[in-house]
């Protein structure tokens, strides 16, 4: 029984339902333009059956022998294609995949395979049956135009026409070979070659898509990084203002008083007494520093988080109410640090397209509640196992607050601070 429950579980985490909503919007959408890319290399197989289908009928010995061939490097080719479209994929996004071997294969199957439907094909119709070489360059058709795609995502545009123009030259050399006149072959290569344009150009595109999406979430990542790499420049700028100048006067009135008390002077007290009061000096300004470093203004991080979450195609409405400023000094503060760290779980942590962030008082209590959407569906950690969230309860319970986060509608992350507003601070 116990084992039963376990398969099941297993099963159903497993499941491809659970699997899909795991995965962020760039890992969607490479998976759902990379089985377009698949469905190229499947496509050509339908038209490989159909075209033998048309001509399996009243068909003598040699074209069942064409037929046979045809629908053997179709299938051939259909399978080798699916791991040249994924190679070339990832060769076009810069990932590690090793030779191009998988696209060379594509195409020297395909012209090899097209030699042989072509030769066997003008045998077995010719005049006695008209309808064999139509049929034979239908198949030869589709194997060239679908087995171009691999090219075009893997190579480089010049190498890949390059490619192209090779197999399109060899394929018309076959066609000759096996006797179809030149103005049939010519016209055969140039719809050829349209069409493999097409589906080549097709195919790069949404290769292109891919990458886009990659360095659009790259920016995004990097964005984040850049506003924490922001905020500790500006303390080490503050920090190097206050202590740069204290720090030379210090080392200047001490190398003084070295030089007075080896001569014997009395001044050398008096150097060291201005050194200590400098040194309190300074602790005092570094205690500010660090105090001004540690206290978040609520209007200033309520409008610097509109500005990133914007910048982030965030849509982002704040509303902090008509009083907001009559709220005590240290409930502003630990407001604005709830206000930026939500900004940043939002960044990280969420594909979010719209975001709230709302004050409101309820019986002599302020309630700062932000929401978003973009969680995923299935279900994360405790929500209070970040040392973010953990920190913010740390600062409001220095206030007698509290952080929760309610339930709240599936793919939506709610979460509400809310910090009690004391006799006679709260507002009128």
């Amino acid at each position: 029984m116990i084992v039963v429950e376990l398969g099941a579980e297993q099963m159903e985490m497993r499941s491809p339902l659970r699997s899909w909503k795991r995965l962020s919007k760039p890992r969607r959408t490479e998976f759902y333009l990379r089985w377009s890319l698949y469905l190229m290399a499947l496509f050509q197989l339908p038209g490989v059956l159909v075209a033998a289908g048309s001509a399996a009928k009243d068909a003598d010995e040699h074209t069942i022998s064409a037929i046979r061939v045809s629908l053997l490097v179709g299938l051939a080719s259909t399978l080798v294609l699916l791991r040249a479209y994924r190679t070339a994929l990832d060769r076009y996004l810069k990932r590690p995949v090793g030779r191009t071997r998988w696209i060379a294969t594509a195409a020297g199957l395909t012209v090899a395979g097209s030699w042989a439907v072509l030769l066997l094909g003008p045998s077995a119709g010719g005049a006695e049956n008209p309808a064999g070489p139509p049929f034979t360059l239908v198949v030869v058709g589709y194997l060239l135009v679908f087995s171009f795609g691999p090219a075009c995502v893997g190579l480089t545009p010049g190498r890949a026409a390059l490619t192209g123009l090779g197999m399109l030259l060899a394929v018309g050399a076959a066609a000759l070979a096996a006797g179809l006149d030149l103005a049939m072959a010519c016209g055969f290569l140039i719809a050829v070659a349209v069409s493999m344009a097409f589906v080549g150009g097709s195919c790069r595109s949404f290769a292109w898509l891919v990458s886009v999406i990659w360095e659009l979430d790259g920016a995004r990542e990097a964005q984040s990084r850049l506003a924490v790499a922001e905020e500790r420049l500006r303390f080490s700028r503050d920090l190097h203002d206050v202590m740069g100048r204290n720090l030379t006067t210090i080392a200047l009135k001490s190398e003084l008083a070295v030089q007075l008390a080896r001569r014997g002077r009395p001044e050398a007290a008096e150097q060291m007494a201005e050194v200590q009061r400098i040194a309190q000096e300074s602790q005092r300004e570094v205690r500010d520093v660090i105090r001004g470093y540690r206290t978040a203004d609520l209007h200033a991080e309520a409008i610097g988080a509109r500005a990133v979450l914007r910048s982030a195609d965030v849509v982002c409405e704040i509303d902090l109410g008509e009083r907001v400023d009559e709220l005590p000094p240290p409930v502003q503060s630990v407001f604005g640090w709830v206000i930026r760290e939500a900004t940043t779980n939002v960044l990280r942590h969420s594909e979010a397209g719209r975001c709230l962030i709302r004050l409101r008082q309820e019986g002599g209590r302020a309630v700062l509640e932000l929401e978003n959407d973009g969680v995923p569906a299935v279900p994360l950690p405790s929500q209070g196992s970040g040392t973010g969230l953990r920190g913010l309860r740390e600062r409001l319970a220095a206030h007698d607050g509290e952080l929760t986060v309610p339930a709240a509608e599936a793919g939506t992350f709610r979460m509400l601070a809310t910090v009690p507003l004391h006799p006679g601070e709260a507002p009128r």
